[in-house]
């Protein structure tokens, strides 16, 4: 049975244990439980496993014990869910890793900056991955995930295009930053242009100071930048003004390891504005706790869950 971690029947069984788990278990839900695991001799097994992977939910599960009933209908939903992802972590990360071919990649809370073979240079932030895909007719490259910097060096006869997603970003000559996070694809110009073309979208020329994000919906309007901001990460910091702490959540979960839970969505629109040390991603966490009305079970490295205080 190990490496069924995706299997329904796990998940059936990670369901049947937080259900059963609520105080108190009507006559028809204990009824119902007993046939399932009569159904077949693996799911008693299954349901072993999801025992002992509550057991190692050492922070969530007190929490979860002192809610009263009313609260744990609500609150099991997100807990599942945190479970499931949990578990199915391992197997998501294997079948869907962007950086398996990647010829450039950071770990979490990593930079690293390199050279291309036209004289170009690239810093890559925490935990991205990068190809090159270089012709004698053009200079691509593809992020398939994180952020990046470029230094472009000029080839009249070779356009520098990097594809993010579904657009791609062609330099005009420039310095410009590119960012994947969340459903949305951020790239900020610290010298002269870019053109974007996204989406199916007719290109768009972003000038040095603005910003430009895009994703299903197209190319979002432009906005202006300070510089320095967008470049912090360069430094070891991010900086937030009145971001969402949905966004912020996202942006930590690339310089800690393991996954961060929002369970209640009615929070993650919170304003948040402050400057974090991208090294010390826990302490973040812990900043955050203390300043907003949230609480953050910290699950010892598997995963973080953020709920209303």
């Amino acid at each position: 049975m190990q490496g069924d971690e995706s299997d329904p029947i796990y998940i059936e069984a990670l369901e049947w244990f937080v259900r059963m788990k609520d105080e108190p278990v009507s006559e028809e839900d204990r009824l119902a439980f007993e046939t399932w695991l009569a159904i077949s001799p693996s799911h008693p097994a299954f349901y072993d496993r999801a025992r002992t992977l509550w057991d190692r939910f050492d922070i969530v599960k007190p929490e979860y014990d002192r809610l009263r009933p009313s609260e744990r209908v609500h609150r099991r939903n997100f807990l599942i869910g945190g479970l499931v992802a949990l578990i199915a972590a391992p197997t998501a990360y294997v079948l869907n890793r962007p950086d398996l071919f990647a010829g450039f990649t950071t770990d979490i809370a990593e930079r690293r900056s390199f050279t291309l073979p036209d004289g170009s240079a690239v810093e890559l932030g925490s935990y991205s991955a990068l190809s090159l895909q270089f012709t004698d007719a053009e200079r691509r490259l593809i992020l398939h995930r994180g952020q990046a910097f470029f230094q472009v060096a000029p080839d009249r006869n070779r356009p520098f295009v990097v594809q993010a997603d579904m657009g791609d970003i062609q330099a005009l000559g420039t310095a410009f930053d590119v960012k994947m996070l969340l459903d949305l694809v951020t790239v900020s110009v610290v010298e002269h242009s870019v053109a974007i073309k996204a989406s199916g979208t007719d290109p768009v020329v972003v000038e040095s100071g603005w910003q430009v994000s895009y994703g299903d919906n197209g190319i979002l309007p432009a906005t202006q930048i300070d510089v320095p901001l967008v470049q912090a990460w360069r430094h070891d910091r991010i900086v937030f003004e009145d971001a969402p702490l949905r966004q912020v959540l996202a942006e930590l979960e690339r310089y800690r390891r393991g996954k961060i839970i929002l369970m209640d969505n009615s929070i993650g629109d919170i304003p948040v504005t402050a400057v974090f040390d991208t090294r010390h991603a826990e302490n973040v966490l812990r900043t955050i706790a203390e300043t907003l009305p949230i609480r953050v079970l910290n699950t010892d490295g598997y995963i973080a869950v953020v709920y209303r205080r």
